[in-house]
């Protein structure tokens, strides 16, 4: 066995309404996890008839932006832990100015980061090694995520501050609405149909900004009705806490971001054919790996509001259900990655040579499937402790100490195939489910105080 020190037998009988908690809060964070990983992969599906150069550039342009997300997790992260511990202890009001001073500092971010990507955002694609095709359609595409990025911010946010209380409900309910509107306004917008003018892949982004607009204005109208928000003066303390859990959070996030861009970069190397199929695999991939973010963001809540409790058993048992599920949604997908990956890439492009490529990537992707579970799950229950900073060194090392060194020694050094790249990220997360695992069972939750 992998993880032999994985415990999925709790010493107690699991009481049943700590099990329908479990279900009621994260079933709902997987099926907005699901649905929001959805947006993007939607665009590729719709560009794909434009030809790889246009799937290569949506890609690039959503790598971007991920990486530009990377401070924005952070503050979610922090938000959501914060708020958990304060609504788990009774402390609404305070939960409540902890929302507010998080609105405001992801208003201060967001402005940053789209002066720097609306700007800069195309040449960046270009010191990738985009190939002139791929850079005429990213540049524009880029550009105007970038440009209403608030809607996108904000979404994320304001999700993060309902996940603290304990409702994920309303955020999932937000991302099912961008869905919807999302589908409706691409289409025509990249083809020209319905009157509309055939705008390609920029009308890929308008459709995207559009949905997240009317999604993130849903999330703020319920946010004031139930009052999550407590508006007043900052409250610096509140902030230095949500920052103090948020900042690991957001080094792991730009140390696993740049360091995929610098993992793309060695794709990219292989010609636009093996990038093309290296997203659309990204995107089915998606399927199974965000449910389990999804599980490790639930996680993350029960844990806060369980120790902010002071129920240390119920934090355990929670996260043991939160394992449970992840693993078994995983498992499912790596049974329909590894049997039917033809199937799925073909969904996407038409162009042989890619479904020959993605479906190798799938089938590579099935066996990562168990320790993204794992990673995922126990992750996410050390962040609602308050252990970022150690998943931060875990995610350093793995991504540049392990993916990025050994493609780099692998395309460099060794001149190996496009496959043995690809076989890397298997390396990365199988020790990244060990680490995160091993520190969980060490950790004394008796002990832990933000």
């Amino acid at each position: 066995m992998p993880f032999p020190f994985v415990n999925f037998t709790p010493k107690h009988r699991k009481p049943v309404s700590i099990r329908r908690n479990v279900f009621r809060l994260s079933m709902p964070v997987l099926l907005s996890s699901l649905f929001q990983r959805l947006v993007s992969i939607v665009d590729i599906f719709l560009t794909g008839g434009l030809g790889a150069a246009a799937i290569a550039a949506t890609g690039l342009g959503q790598l971007l932006m991920f990486v530009s997300m990377t401070v924005f997790w952070g503050l979610s992260t922090g938000t959501t832990v914060v708020i958990a511990h304060l609504w788990g202890a009774g402390r609404r009001e305070d939960a409540g100015r902890a929302a507010y001073v998080a609105c405001l500092a992801c208003l201060l971010l967001t402005a940053v980061c789209t002066i720097i990507g609306s700007a800069w955002g195309g040449g960046i694609a270009r010191l990738m090694g985009a190939a002139p095709d791929v850079q005429a359609f990213a540049t524009e595409y880029i550009r105007l995520v970038f440009l209403w990025m608030i809607w996108t911010t904000g979404l994320n946010v304001l999700s993060a501050i309902m996940h603290g209380t304990g409702d994920t409900r309303t955020p999932m309910e937000a991302i099912i609405l961008v869905n919807i509107l999302h589908v409706l306004l691409a289409w025509p917008l990249i083809y020209g149909k319905f009157g509309m003018p055939a705008l390609g892949v920029k009308g890929a982004a308008i459709a995207i900004n559009t949905s997240e607009f009317v999604g993130f204005a849903y999330l703020l109208v319920q946010a004031l009705r139930k009052r999550y928000i407590t508006f007043g003066r900052p409250d610096g303390p509140l902030f230095d806490r949500i920052w103090r859990v948020g900042w690991p959070v957001a080094l792991e996030r730009i140390a696993q971001q740049s360091g995929q861009l610098f993992y793309s970069s060695f794709i990219i190397g292989y010609g636009t054919t093996a990038y093309a199929a290296h997203q659309i695999g990204l995107s089915i991939e998606s399927l199974s790996f965000m449910p389990g973010a999804g599980m490790g963001i639930a996680a993350a809540t029960l844990m806060g509001q369980s120790l902010g409790a002071g129920k240390i058993r119920r934090a355990r048992i929670s996260h043991n259900e939160a394992l449970r599920l992840a693993i078994a949604v995983m498992t499912v997908m790596a049974l329909l990655f590894f049997f039917a990956p033809h199937l799925l890439i073909g969904l996407f492009t038409h162009d042989p040579d890619v479904i020959e490529k993605g479906s190798v990537f799938l089938k590579l992707v099935a066996f990562a499937q168990i320790p993204l579970a794992i990673s995922f799950v126990y992750a996410g229950s050390l962040r609602g402790t308050g252990d970022t900073f150690y998943v931060f060194i875990v995610t350093l090392v793995a991504m540049w100490g392990i993916r990025v060194t050994l493609s780099w020694v692998a395309t460099g050094w060794l001149h190996l195939s496009l496959y043995a790249v690809w076989g890397v990220f298997l390396i990365d997360w199988y020790f990244r489910g060990a680490a995160f695992a091993w520190r969980y069972h060490r950790r004394n939750l008796h002990s832990v105080v933000l």
